[in-house]
């Protein structure tokens, strides 16, 4: 099936899975961002990828699967408190996991920092390179990323600096305002998953939000209000089955929360799945990496954030269950060249399906 009407059956399936409640109008920004560029195009169809990556990879289908966070990308890495309140880096999304053969994770993220980046910055074979050694490393020696005492580059290149925790705040409140003209209020089943995962008794203001890519059409909302001094502030965002789910007739039992607290992970307190929706705390410093400006992307694309990457993906697949031995042995029976060759078929796809797109959209 081409990608207009490949998209055009997703977009059914996900109007029938969300019972009518799609936002239609963030469904029409996604299609915008899709014609911006390769890259925000595969953030936005990991749906399409799960449908043909093991048609345009066939090797890797053999790969041994374990519980993968699927719509892997360099945008899928952010900061995050834990329990204990430290500061936290490394894969922060997990709407798309599902059962997978691991290699999959490991070819989408080097797919997406190959589009994001340009040769100028690191080629692919590199990108590879570095994805592959931090993966190894991970897979050896599996821990969470903590940033109050080690990886301290980390904490210096992502920490929020007072600026931008005052834009932050800000910007929050500017919504806040307009919110209450507006006097909007999520269903009442939101209501009361919002109140369940509150320290306490809380009177919020709420509204809808537009945010993300590939999530881009599921209602999502967010509910602010003080608390105890200070802001206090949750998103919600509506559930559907994994893309990879879908594709291959999975189980659809909802992973999320498994993945999430994964015996290698400090995970967030606040990050979990309810009756079909995410809840998350959001603040200044449970955030996203976003390649917001050119400049931002050769930071990401650095070979030391890579390894970093490569080496937190493998704390995350090995966080449930017990596939060490089995991920080794089929590594070592690879042969050389074998990840960027993947990559390179991944990318000629990518690339077509988006000029397809592209050219369809003018």
């Amino acid at each position: 099936m081409d990608i207009v009407a490949a998209n055009q059956a997703y977009e059914d399936w996900l109007r029938h899975a969300l019972q009518g409640a799609v936002v239609e109008d963030d469904l029409r920004a996604k299609h915008t961002k899709m014609s911006d560029g390769a890259f925000p195009f595969l953030r936005a169809t990991y749906w399409r990828w799960a449908e043909t990556i093991l048609d345009v990879c066939p090797d890797l289908s053999d790969a041994p699967a374990v519980l993968a966070v699927g719509d892997t990308h360099l945008e899928n890495f952010g900061t995050w408190r834990d329990d204990d309140g430290r500061l936290i880096w490394g894969v922060n999304d997990f709407d798309e996991c599902a059962e997978m053969p691991y290699a999959l994770d490991l070819v989408r993220l080097a797919t997406s920092a190959a589009l994001a980046g340009a040769p100028t910055h690191l080629s692919v074979k590199s990108i590879c390179a570095h994805l592959l050694d931090g993966y190894k490393r991970g897979i050896d020696v599996p821990a969470p990323f903590v940033l109050d005492r080690d990886h301290l580059w980390l904490r210096n290149r992502f920490v929020v600096k007072e600026k931008e925790r005052a834009a932050f705040w800000r910007k929050i409140d500017k919504q806040a305002k307009t919110s209450v003209k507006k006097r909007k209020r999520p269903p009442p089943r939101w209501l009361s998953l919002f109140a369940a995962a509150l320290p306490e008794p809380v009177d919020l203001l709420y509204w809808q939000r537009a945010a993300g890519t590939g999530s881009l059409g599921r209602p999502r909302w967010l509910g602010y209000g003080p608390w105890r001094g200070g802001p206090l502030l949750r998103e919600g965002k509506a559930l559907v089955a994994s893309g990879w789910t879908r594709a291959h007739r999975g189980d659809a039992v909802p992973r999320l929360n498994d993945i999430a607290r994964g015996r290698f992970r400090a995970p967030d307190p606040w990050y979990a799945e309810h009756d079909n929706v995410l809840l998350r705390r959001l603040s200044a410093n449970n955030r996203k990496l976003e390649v917001k400006k050119p400049r931002d992307i050769p930071r990401l694309l650095h070979p030391t954030m890579l390894q970093c990457m490569g080496q937190d993906l493998a704390a995350v697949h090995l966080g449930v269950g017990n596939h060490r031995d089995a991920i080794r042995k089929n590594l070592g029976r690879r042969k050389k060249g074998w990840f960027k060759a993947n990559v390179d078929a991944a990318l000629a796809f990518v690339s077509r399906d988006y000029a397809d797109w592209a050219k369809a959209h003018k």
